[in-house]
C-alpha cells in the first residue's frame, strides 16, 4: 500500500517528518518498507510558457522556442513533436542535473544557442503511463489553469511529496485505506483526526428506487449491495489535486468518474464500480452466479468464459461485470456516458480470491475484497463518491439510495481483563489507562466490573475477534519499547533422551566423520516419483499414504523411501556443476499398514557420486559401491555392531531402482536391515543425474535392536601385535566373505584383525581365478606371542584355506 504523506495531512494533524512517521508506524506493528521522495533528483526545473516557435534554419526536425520562465526568457532548441505556442512546459534550466544523469548546460545545436531543455516525463524519471499518449513521445504540456509560470515543477506535478510503502500483514487489511491509516496515526501521535465531508446534495426528480432495481440471488457471497444513480454527467479529466493523489498511490488517472471510484477506494478502502446506466438492460442489477460457459468481455477487451461458480453482476439479460474483480466492456463508462449507476458492495473474500485466480485477474479492488473490507461503510462510500462525481462532472444525484442488506452487521463486543493484559505483557498499566488506549482506536469501552472491560470493535477492524487481540493493541499503543525486557523462565526437561535420539546422534556423527553432508528433504513426494525409479505396481514402496489437501500435485503422497529425495537432491546439485556428491539423510518414511494407517519408520539413507579428491600426491578415487560399503561398515563398527554380512540382493524383484549385479542387502544377525547398491542407469536418466551414483538405506528401528548404546570400556592391551600377510589364488566363485569367515574361525581369539588389501586378476592368474591378499594381526592379552606360535597359527589358517577352497598360495 502506497501512502501519500501530503494526502494523509488532509485527514490527520501531522507535525513530524515522513521518516519519523515511518518509524512510529513500524514500531507499532505496521511495517514501512520504504520512504520515497517523489521529486528525488528533480531540481532547477520550473514551469515555462512558450511565447514563440520558429523553424530551425539548419535542421528540418528542430524548432527554436522562446520560453518565459518568469524571471527570464530563454531560447531553447528542441525536436519534440508536440511543441505548441502558449503551451506551458517543464523547463530544466542551466545547471540542472536530471534523474537520468543529464546535466543541463548552455549549448549550440546546429549553430543556434540553446539555454535549457524542455522535458518529457521520461527525462524527469516519471512513469509515462500517467500522461497522455502524445506526451509519452514528446514533452509534457500542462493545462493552462494547472500550472503557474516560474513555479517549481515538483509543486505542479505533486512531486514535492513523500510516499510511504507499507508492508501490510494479511490481518491489517484495514490499512489499505488512507482514512484508516490516518486513524492509526492519530492514535499513535495524538494528532487531530478529520473525517472528510460526506454531505450529498440530491436533486429533484424520480427516486433511485424507480430508476433502478437491485436483486441479490447469492446472499452468502454478496452480503450488501448499495446503488446510486447520477445523471447528466460530463465526462472529462479529473482535477489536478485528484490526479496527484492517485499517481502518488500508483493509480493512473483516466477520467473524472473512474478517478472518483479509484479515489474512494484508496481513501476509504471501499472498492466501487460505475456502470453506464443507459447500457444496463431494464436498468436492473442482479448479483448471481454465472451459467456454465457464460461469456463476458471485460474492460481489458478480452473475452472470458466463466464456470458455474463465478459471482457476476448482471443486468436483465447478461453478465456486465465479474463481481469484485473487473467490470464489463459493454457497460463501462466512456466519453459518451451521461448517466451512471454507482455500485458499492460487500463481496465474500474467499469467493473473490477464487474468481481472481481462475480468470487470471488480480486488481486493487479484488485485493481488498479478498482480505475483507468495512461492511458498515458501503453506503457512506457511495454517498462520498456521488458527492464528488456531482462536483467534478456536473452530475445530478437522484434522490434516495438502494441498499440491499440481507444480514446487517452486528458490532462485536470483546471482554478484556486488565490483570490478564499485565500478566502477558509484564507491565503494570492501570485499567483506566487501558480504556484511554482502546478509545484512541475508536472503540467504545466500559468497565463492567473491577478490572474487566467490554470493548465494542469498530467495523473496519475485522482482525479484532478475541481478548488476545486487544492485548496486542494495548502493547502497540503503549509502546513495545516501554515494555521491560525479561528473560523467559524455563524448567529443564526431566525426560530422558530416548534410544532413538541417541541412535540418531551417533549415526549423524558417524556419517559426518566419514565425509558426508547431512541433507533434509520433504516428506511429501509426487506419486510419479516411483515411476521414475522403475518401481513396479505391487511393490511395498507404492503403498502410499495419500494427502487429502496437498500443497501441489508434486507433493501428493507421503514418501515410502528416502531414495526419491536423495536422487532429486543429487540431480539438482549436478545441474549446478557440483559433481562430487556425498549426502546422507535421517528421516521418516510412511508405509500404509493393514489397518490403512501410516506406519512411520525412521530410515538412514545416503548417496555418493563422482570422485573423492585425495590430495595432490594421490590420485582421486571414485565414490562408488565399495566406497559407500566402507562407510556403512565404518558406521556399524562405530555403533559396536557385529555379525554384519553383505548379501547379493534380488534385483529387480526387491530393488528395481538398483543396477542388477551391483546391489547387496545388509544382513545383521541373519535379518535384513537395508540395502546398498548402484542406481540403475535408466533411473538416473529419469531424474536427470548423468553420472553413476550409489545409494544405501537402513531401517533405524531394526538397527536399534542390535546397537549397543551404552559404551563399554576395554583396557588397552599391554602386549605387542604381530602382523603377517597371506596371498592366495581361488576360483571366482569363492566369495571373499566365505574366506573371511574361515580365517576368523581358525584364527580364534589370537586373531585380532584381518584386512583384504588387494584383489588381482590378470595374465599371471589363470582364467576363472583371482588373487586375494590379506593382512592379519595377532595378539594375546596375557603375554607376548612368540614367533613359533604365530607361525603355527598362520600356517593352520593357510592349510585350512587350501583344504576347503582348493586355494593356492602365491
Amino acid at each position: 500500500m502506497r501512502v501519500s504523506y501530503n494526502w494523509l495531512k488532509e485527514y490527520v494533524e501531522l507535525d513530524i517528518s515522513p521518516q519519523e512517521l515511518a518509524h512510529k508506524l513500524t514500531m507499532a506493528g505496521i511495517e514501512v518498507d520504504s520512504v520515497e521522495y517523489l521529486g528525488e533528483g528533480i531540481d532547477n526545473v520550473v514551469i515555462g510558457q512558450i511565447i514563440d516557435v520558429v523553424d530551425h534554419p539548419n535542421a528540418d526536425k528542430l524548432v527554436i522556442c522562446k520560453v518565459d520562465i518568469g524571471t527570464d526568457v530563454l531560447q531553447i532548441v528542441t525536436g519534440a513533436p508536440n511543441v505548441v505556442k502558449d503551451g506551458k512546459v517543464a523547463v530544466a534550466i542551466i545547471g540542472c542535473h536530471l534523474p537520468n544523469g543529464v546535466k543541463i548546460k548552455k549549448a549550440k545545436l546546429r549553430g543556434e544557442v540553446s539555454q535549457g531543455m524542455m522535458c518529457s516525463a521520461q527525462e524527469l524519471g516519471l512513469d509515462p503511463k500517467n500522461f497522455s499518449e502524445e506526451q509519452q513521445t514528446g514533452i509534457i504540456i500542462f493545462q493552462n489553469d494547472a500550472a503557474v509560470v516560474g513555479d517549481d515543477v515538483k509543486k505542479t506535478l505533486g512531486l514535492d511529496n513523500y510516499v510511504l510503502e507499507l508492508g501490510l500483514t494479511p490481518n491489517r487489511a484495514d490499512c489499505m485505506s488512507m482514512v484508516n491509516v490516518a486513524k492509526e496515526i492519530a492514535a499513535l501521535t495524538g494528532g487531530e483526526f478529520r473525517l472528510p465531508s460526506m454531505a450529498i446534495e440530491e436533486t429533484e426528480g424520480q427516486s433511485v428506487s424507480r430508476l433502478a432495481d437491485v436483486q441479490i440471488v447469492e446472499e452468502d457471497l454478496c452480503h450488501r449491495y448499495v446503488a446510486r444513480v447520477i445523471r447528466n454527467i460530463s465526462i472529462g479529466p479529473s482535477p489536478l489535486w485528484m490526479q496527484q493523489h492517485l499517481k502518488a498511490s500508483g493509480v493512473r488517472p483516466i477520467n473524472n468518474v473512474v478517478d472518483v471510484t479509484n479515489f474512494i477506494m484508496m481513501e476509504l478502502g471501499q472498492p466501487l464500480h460505475a456502470f453506464d446506466y443507459d447500457k444496463l438492460a431494464d436498468n436492473r442489477i442482479v448479483v448471481r452466479k454465472s451459467v456454465q460457459g457464460e461469456k463476458i468481455t471485460t474492460i481489458d477487451e478480452e473475452e472470458r468464459e466463466l464456470d458455474k461458480d463465478t459471482l457476476v453482476i448482471a443486468d436483465a439479460e447478461k453478465a456486465v461485470a465479474i463481481a469484485g474483480v473487473m467490470g464489463g466492456f459493454d457497460s463501462e463508462v466512456t466519453e459518451e456516458t451521461t448517466n451512471i449507476l454507482l455500485e458499492s458492495a460487500y463481496f465474500q473474500g474467499e469467493s473473490i480470491r477464487r474468481t481472481a485466480k481462475k480468470v487470471g485477474l488480480r486488481s486493487e479492488s479484488s485485493a481488498r475484497f479478498e482480505k475483507g473490507i468495512d461492511k458498515a461503510q458501503s453506503a457512506a462510500a457511495a454517498d462520498r463518491a456521488a458527492q464528488l462525481i456531482a462536483e467534478l462532472g456536473g452530475g445530478q444525484v437522484a434522490p434516495g439510495v438502494i441498499d440491499v442488506y440481507p444480514k446487517p452487521w452486528e458490532q462485536p463486543v470483546i471482554t478484556m481483563r486488565s490483570e490478564r493484559v499485565n500478566k502477558l505483557l509484564g507491565t503494570s498499566i492501570s485499567c483506566d489507562d487501558m480504556k484511554v488506549l482502546l478509545r484512541r482506536l475508536w472503540m467504545e469501552v466500559e468497565e463492567v466490573e473491577t478490572g474487566v472491560l467490554k470493548a465494542k470493535v469498530p467495523s473496519y477492524r475485522n482482525d479484532l475477534t478475541s481478548e488476545i487481540d486487544l492485548v496486542e493493541e494495548i502493547a502497540r499503543l503503549y509502546g513495545y519499547g516501554n515494555i521491560d525486557t525479561t528473560m523467559p523462565k524455563g524448567e529443564p526437561s526431566a525426560e530422558p533422551i530416548t534410544p532413538e535420539e541417541i541412535l540418531k546422534t551417533k549415526v549423524t556423527k558417524g556419517l559426518i566423520s566419514c565425509g558426508l553432508n547431512e541433507m533434509i528433504s520433504y516428506s511429501f513426494i509426487s506419486p510419479k516419483a516411483m515411476d521414475k525409479l522403475l518401481v513396479t505396481e505391487g511393490h511395498p514402496w507404492r503403498t502410499y499414504v495419500e494427502i487429502q489437501n496437498p500443497l501441489t500435485e508434486e507433493q501428493g503422497v507421503m514418501r515410502t523411501s528416502l531414495l526419491p529425495g536423495l536422487l532429486e537432491t543429487a540431480a539438482k546439485n549436478f545441474k549446478r556443476r557440483q559433481l562430487n556428491l556425498q549426502f546422507f539423510e535421517i528421516g521418516r518414511v510412511f508405509l500404509l499398514s493393514e489397518d490403512r494407517l501410516p506406519d512411520e519408520r525412521v530410515k538412514i539413507g545416503a548417496i555418493v557420486s563422482g570422485e573423492q579428491f585425495n590430495g595432490w600426491v594421490q590420485k582421486s578415487t571414485p565414490l562408488d559401491f565399495f566406497h559407500l560399503k566402507g562407510i556403512v561398515e565404518s558406521l556399524l563398527q562405530q555403533l559396536d555392531v557385529e555379525d554384519v554380512e553383505f548379501k547379493a540382493a534380488a534385483v529387480p524383484e526387491d530393488y528395481p531402482s538398483l543396477h542388477p549385479g551391483r546391489a547387496a542387502e545388509v544382513i545383521l544377525s541373519g535379518e535384513c536391515i537395508g540395502y546398498i547398491g548402484e542406481v540403475h542407469p535408466q533411473a538416473l536418466s529419469n531424474v536427470g543425474l548423468q553420472q553413476r551414483a550409489t545409494v544405501m538405506e537402513l531401517d533405524g528401528r531394526l538397527l536399534l535392536e542390535h546397537v549397543n548404546l551404552v559404551p563399554s570400556y576395554v583396557n588397552l592391551p599391554k602386549f605387542p601385535v604381530v602382523s603377517r600377510d597371506l596371498a592366495i589364488v581361488v576360483e571366482d566363485a569363492v566369495s571373499a566373505d566365505a574366506i573371511d569367515e574361515l580365517i576368523r574361525e581358525v584364527g580364534g581369539e589370537l586373531l585380532k584383525g584381518i584386512t583384504l588389501f588387494d584383489v588381482y586378476k590378470g595374465t599371471q592368474i589363470s582364467e576363472g581365478y583371482r588373487s586375494l591378499a590379506y593382512s592379519m594381526t595377532y595378539q594375546a592379552l596375557d603375554r607376548t606371542l612368540t614367533d613359533d606360535e604365530v607361525s603355527q597359527l598362520h600356517d593352520k589358517i593357510q592349510d585350512s584355506l587350501l583344504e576347503k577352497f582348493r586355494a593356492k598360495v602365491r
